[in-house]
């Protein structure tokens, strides 16, 4: 089913094409190919990438609370670089993989909680997945600061929502309901990480027979994520959304993923650079150190160069390993089997 957009801008972009559809650029040398790295995630796109991804609604009579843009236009803005704001109606974006291998991906791009960068993040690694066989969804999250009801609190809403709806489709998909994962990057890292931490958390009233279902993912991956709100790592668009310019310490430790690592968190995966300026690495020194008091399974990897937002990575950089690593770590937990 097509998008409905409100606008459509023009300008240079994100990938919009399947993995392999477009040459794989130069090893330089003396480097080796990273092993599972995805082919052409770095050509520009035709058109706004989630231009012709099927769409799954979260909500099938709106999201909780209401309020927001109004729900009678598009169901959200997407630029032709793919970023989305102006989310009047939560949904999934699916990719499903030529050759599925019963494992399940929901993933949110960051964006500060200003706005979605799907067409960097979500779209191309939702692309590569396929490629190991995952179907994956990209999730198109309420912003807070667009007048949802529910504030800082309905992203996370949405992302416990899907991850539901996700289990709840793994037969008309083809994957298995034990299956499911949940990946963030930057903001959207912030995002899944409270998925995977308060996935039990009473945060809505069920709507139909899908809410019975568990919001726990199977595994969680967080790249370069934002985990804290705390100070001195508080200088983020993320923390100015959630709790504001002069936040209560009690708002700041609800929304500051390090408090709430409970001992069923899913097994997780953390990726980052060292020269990260955003989202600074301490994010995910701070997480490792919570699962790991937790006891919940962790493999962390930090590279020495990268920055903020390095996707997929830049071919030849630290940060480019980290595909290929996450790919050994997830079958090694059996969640790929391929």
């Amino acid at each position: 089913m097509a998008l409905h957009r409100r606008t459509l801008l023009t300008g240079a972009a994100a990938l919009g094409l399947a993995p392999g559809a477009v040459a794989q650029p130069a090893v330089p040398p003396g480097q080796e190919r990273p092993v599972d790295r995805p082919s052409g995630h770095d050509a520009p796109p035709e058109a706004a990438p989630g231009t012709a991804l099927e769409v799954m609604r979260l909500w099938p009579a709106g999201p909780p609370g209401g309020g927001g843009p109004t729900a009678d236009g598009p169901r959200f803005d997407e630029s032709r670089e793919g970023v989305v704001t102006g989310v009047a109606e939560p949904c999934l974006l699916v990719m499903r993989p030529a050759r599925p291998t019963g494992s399940a991906m929901v993933i949110a791009a960051g964006g500060g909680y200003r706005r979605i960068d799907i067409g960097h993040e979500a779209v191309p690694v939702g692309h590569w997945l396929n490629g190991l066989g995952v179907t994956a969804f990209a999730l198109v999250y309420r912003l807070p600061g667009e007048g949802w009801a529910a504030g800082a609190d309905a992203p996370i809403q949405d992302a416990l929502r899907a991850v539901r709806l996700v289990r709840a489709r793994a037969k008309r998909y083809g994957y298995e309901p034990n299956r499911i994962g949940v990946m963030g990057f930057s903001a959207g890292g912030h995002l899944m990480g409270s998925a995977s931490t308060r996935f039990a958390s009473p945060l809505y009233r069920a709507v139909d027979e899908d809410d019975a279902l568990s919001a726990r993912p199977d595994v969680a991956a967080l790249l370069y994520p934002v985990i804290t709100l705390k100070a001195p790592f508080d200088r983020t668009s993320s923390r100015r959304v959630l709790v504001g310019e002069s936040p209560t310490r009690v708002a700041t430790e609800a929304y500051s993923v390090e408090t709430h690592v409970p001992p069923e968190t899913p097994p997780t995966f953390l990726a980052q650079a060292a020269d990260d300026p955003i989202a600074v690495v301490d994010n995910s020194l701070l997480m490792y150190a919570a699962l790991r008091a937790a006891e919940v399974p962790v493999e962390m990897h930090l590279f020495e160069r990268g920055g903020h937002g390095f996707n997929l990575g830049v071919p030849g950089s630290p940060a480019a390993a980290w595909p290929g690593l996450f790919a050994t770590w997830a079958r090694r937990r059996g969640f790929i089997r391929a």
